[in-house]
């Protein structure tokens, strides 16, 4: 019976040894402080790095919109001088001329975005500011409609207003400064000019 209660002993003993053992671990592993700081970045930088984006993005709709006003106003200019129906008084097709003019704008972009692929151009004469009126650009389901934009000639004297409209890509939508607007997750930005032409005809 001696042999058998010492090796019940023995056995014990062991795990009694083991049990201590992995209860130090534990402790250490609780006082070991050296992964605290990447754990905490790691709960902190999706939503930093997210507001990070969303602020660079904001700021590239922002300047998008200024240079896309900027190079309407710079292209307008051409028609309300003269220039433009003067320098394409051969062409008599509205879709031809309406492509002239929003090469007149592309032109003056910086490369922000496909300007070429992607600007619509409305241009509409009208007789004095009172006469003015256009529809909405976008269609029922809130997409861009494309056949809300043409292209009207114009003479010395008459009112025109010019509208141009793009859809640019949007990745974050945290600030709703830069927030999609279209179905397809896009935004809608606009720039417009409303003038009378000077009296070139004359």
């Amino acid at each position: 019976m001696a042999p058998r209660h010492g090796h019940s002993h023995g056995v014990s003993h062991g795990l009694s040894v083991a049990h201590r053992s992995r209860l130090r671990f534990v402790k250490r592993f609780r006082r070991d402080e050296e992964g605290v700081t990447a754990i905490e970045f790691a709960f902190v930088a999706i939503p930093f790095f997210a507001l990070l984006f969303a602020i660079i993005e904001a700021a590239l709709v922002f300047w998008t919109q200024q240079v896309l006003e900027t190079a309407v106003s710079d292209a307008s200019r051409r028609i309300y001088t003269g220039q433009f129906q003067s320098e394409n008084r051969a062409i008599t097709d509205a879709a031809q001329l309406q492509t002239a003019f929003r090469r007149e704008i592309c032109a003056r972009v910086v490369a922000l975005f496909d300007c070429e692929a992607t600007l619509r151009v409305d241009v509409r004469s009208f007789g004095d500011f009172d006469g003015v009126t256009f529809g909405a650009v976008l269609d029922d389901e809130g997409a861009i409609d494309d056949d809300a934009f043409a292209f009207q000639s114009s003479g010395a004297g008459q009112v025109v207003v010019v509208r141009a409209a793009i859809d640019y890509p949007v990745f974050t939508t945290i600030l709703d400064g830069s927030g999609a607007n279209l179905p397809d997750g896009r935004r809608l930005i606009m720039a417009s000019a409303a003038f009378r032409n000077e009296p070139f005809g004359n």
